[in-house]
């Protein structure tokens, strides 16, 4: 049990969704509330006093509701025009001569956008966002905030930013009348917006009194009153790059065109000797599932004229050398050991909550689970939601495929000079990393993040569908962990990795009630939020058979972030094929506020041997949408073909994943589902191993100045600093599973 002492303690320092141990929680409201300054600008979180920055270099704009009446000119989205307007007015209000306003415009979302004001900009936020306020098709001006700075290892990460509408979440205590909380709100000058789905005594509320930053003023002191559990601000968060795009390669730039390199069908030995009952000419460099075939061949490597690909087509059709035993380290999870053993997760409901999740692709549309005839299904829903445009396709809309067709023919077709006009905070930024490249070298920086952090990026639901529940339509497919689970798409995350409060609890709440067995979270930022952490102590409690998995983060800190430290949840760190931590997975046994690592899976490591180190999974950008009046394109990003229908990516967004679908593997083996969560947990984990797992220098040395410092207990092993219970072991876990139900 949690209880409201020990929240009041906890101030974070990071938050990208984790994972934990398996007892429920139950968490009780603040009893006082504390008077907010007028010069402090923070929110309260169990009491706790969490403060926030007022940012300088970056404006949101809410735009009025879609009428598409709203003062356009074009179809074109509305940020694209408000850059535009905003790029042609620049001088109207003193700044200088026309044209020279230099800002760029994202899109957070349906309804938002951020305004960013790369340094050097000559006209003062107040006179920019005057010149917004302008605009006949813009709402509001709203603050940007971020947490203060703190340390990471990444010199290029961007900070999160945070936008505060004029919205607060409220949620009343058990027992409250109606009539009682109207009076609530009327006493603090509140009206009602809507009731939150899927949850109950949950409303999103907005002040008829105040705007801006007093919004937080607001819900603080809603945190006094004694019928309101809890009021939190429904910030629209925007994802850090590190957290959001795993992507990407740091310092990588497009290469000339080249031959894309695929596997023709060399694994007909390979596939018999192994009876693998899965059969996908990309199997064996899907080594999350089994390390053997790619270790092997990479251990029999000698330097010789061929290109790693050419050398392992060649390698795997090697009868002798894939027959012969080996004594390298397994560092997979035994998945395909697993299949043979169980029915690969048939009927287990898996919920990806998550960012577009294009489940069209070939490999995920025939797992789609039906949600059937239910009494509270929304309208034309069939096989998941959207609660980012509020309707039942995760998919791309139209006016979302506008804007991320538009940068991704960009970065193929537009010159230097153009890519620095429309995009000139994401130009200087990579001018500032890289002083000493010419202009050409640079704008292939932006190339790059444009096609993979900012448009194959945004599919990252995609990605992490893949890793659980893929099946090969095709020879040349991948397959997921869990290849006969249903995949329940749940998507929350608008696009620029935008997500609310309301739509990530929504989402949450939504997964539980259409009946998911697993959920996996593989996202999350720097801002925790009491009603999140409530929201999912209900479900836990509610739910006792339900498996709530997410990843610990990707920050390469000691700490995993929230709700991954949340018990209950299981968290997941990051190994690479070497069996070593992921070099950015975060770590650690225990937490001061809550719980470390549960285990570790598969994550990727793309820097070590290569893209084949990372985890190959389901792309998005392979719509023939994308392609249209573009050439053939070379070497743009870590795909496995010429379009990114399949791409290597790597994070602890991959690893929690493959731990879902491990789950999913062990309770397709319990039909009637007799076996809890807490159950399930215990199992996974005393399955789990260190064998093949390895503590690199580097970590060692961390660990003993660790143990030096006091800063962890001499009884926790570097092992278990950095790998929780140890590497996931799929058949070993549904053994035990088989071995408890007979």
């Amino acid at each position: 049990m949690i209880n409201k002492r020990f929240f009041s303690r906890i101030l974070l320092t990071g938050y990208i969704l984790g994972v934990g141990s398996a007892s429920p929680l139950v968490l009780s409201a603040p009893s006082s509330a504390q008077a907010q300054a007028s010069d402090e600008l923070y929110y309260t979180y169990f009491e706790q006093k969490i403060p926030l920055t007022l940012r300088s270099d970056a404006i949101a704009v809410a735009f009025k509701p879609v009428g598409r009446t709203r003062g356009t000119r074009s179809n074109q989205p509305l940020h694209l025009q408000l850059q535009q307007d905003l790029q042609k007015g620049a001088g109207t209000r003193g700044s200088t001569r026309a044209g020279t306003l230099k800002v760029e415009v994202s899109p957070l979302g349906e309804n938002y956008a951020l305004v960013n004001l790369p340094s050097g900009t000559r006209s003062s936020p107040t006179a920019v966002q005057q010149q917004i306020q302008q605009q006949p098709y813009v709402e509001t001006t709203l603050p940007v905030l971020s947490r203060p700075a703190t340390p990471s290892p990444s010199p290029h990460k961007r900070p999160q930013l945070i936008v505060l509408p004029n919205e607060i979440l409220v949620n009343f205590k058990p027992g409250v009348s109606e009539s009682e909380k109207q009076s609530i709100l009327a006493a603090n000058s509140l009206e009602m917006i809507r009731p939150l789905r899927f949850s109950q005594n949950r409303y999103l509320v907005r002040s008829k009194t105040v705007t801006g930053t007093a919004v937080l003023g607001v819900a603080n002191r809603l945190n006094s009153q004694a019928k309101v559990q809890s009021a939190t601000p429904n910030f629209i968060q925007s994802l850090t790059n590190q957290s959001y795009s795993s992507a990407s390669i740091p310092g990588a730039t497009l290469k000339p065109p080249h031959a894309s390199w695929k596997l023709k069908n060399p694994l007909l030995s390979l596939l018999k000797a192994d009876n693998s009952p899965i059969k996908t000419a990309l199997l064996p460099v899907q080594w999350h599932l089994n390390s053997t075939p790619l270790s092997t061949c990479l251990n029999q490597r000698r330097e010789d004229k061929k290109g790693l690909m050419e050398y392992l087509t060649t390698c795997f059709n090697n009868r002798t050398l894939q027959a012969a035993k080996t004594s390298l380290p397994r560092t997979d999870m035994r998945v395909i050991d697993a299949w043979k053993n169980s029915n690969q997760g048939n009927n287990v409901v898996v919920a990806v909550i998550d960012t577009l999740i294009q489940w069209n692709h070939p490999d995920l549309a025939g797992n789609l689970h039906n949600v059937g005839d239910i009494p509270d299904r929304l309208p034309g829903e069939v096989s998941g939601w959207d609660f980012v445009e509020n309707d039942p396709d995760t998919r791309m809309s139209k006016n979302e495929l506008t804007i991320l067709k538009g940068k991704f023919q960009d970065a193929f077709l537009a010159t230097a000079d153009e890519l620095r006009q429309k995009y000139p905070d994401t130009f200087q930024e990579a001018e500032q990393e890289n002083p000493e490249q010419s202009v050409e070298e640079i704008a292939n920086r932006v190339r790059y993040r444009l096609l993979n952090s900012e448009v194959a990026g945004e599919f990252h639901g995609t990605m992490v569908a893949g890793v659980v529940t893929a099946r090969p339509q095709e020879e040349s497919g991948v397959v997921g962990v869990a290849p006969k689970a249903k995949l329940l798409p749940v998507r929350v995350l608008g696009l620029n990795g935008s997500f609310s409060v309301t739509a990530y609890l929504e989402g949450m709440g939504y997964a539980a009630s259409r009946g998911a067995d697993v959920i996996n979270i593989s996202l999350g930022g720097r801002v925790p939020t009491q009603g999140e952490a409530e929201l999912i102590s209900e479900v836990l409690q509610a739910n006792p058979k339900l498996v709530i998995v997410a990843s610990a983060g990707n920050e390469n800190l000691n700490e995993i972030g929230f709700p991954a430290a949340f018990p209950g949840v299981v968290a997941v760190g990051a190994t690479n094929l070497a069996g070593n931590r992921a070099p950015y997975s975060n770590y650690g046994a225990t937490h001061p506020l809550g719980q470390g690592v549960t285990l570790v899976a598969p994550g990727g490591d793309m820097s070590s041997p290569g893209l084949i180190g990372g985890i190959l999974t389901t792309g998005g950008t392979w719509l023939d949408e994308f392609w249209q009046d573009l050439p053939t394109p070379g070497n743009w990003g870590p795909n496995q073909d010429t379009k990114g229908k399949y791409r290597w990516t790597q994070g602890t967004s991959f690893s929690s994943p493959a731990v879902a679908g491990a789950i999913a593997l062990m309770k397709g083996e319990d039909s009637t589902r007799r076996l809890t969560r807490e159950q399930l947990v215990t199992i996974l984990k005393q399955t789990a191993s260190y064998n093949g797992l390895a503590v690199n220098e580097d970590d060692a040395k961390l660990y003993r100045s660790q143990l030096a410092e006091k800063g962890i207990p001499r009884s926790i092993s570097q092992q278990q600093y950095f790998f929780g219970s140890g590497l996931v072991n799929a058949d070993a876990a549904v053994k035990v599973v088989k071995q408890k139900l007979r």
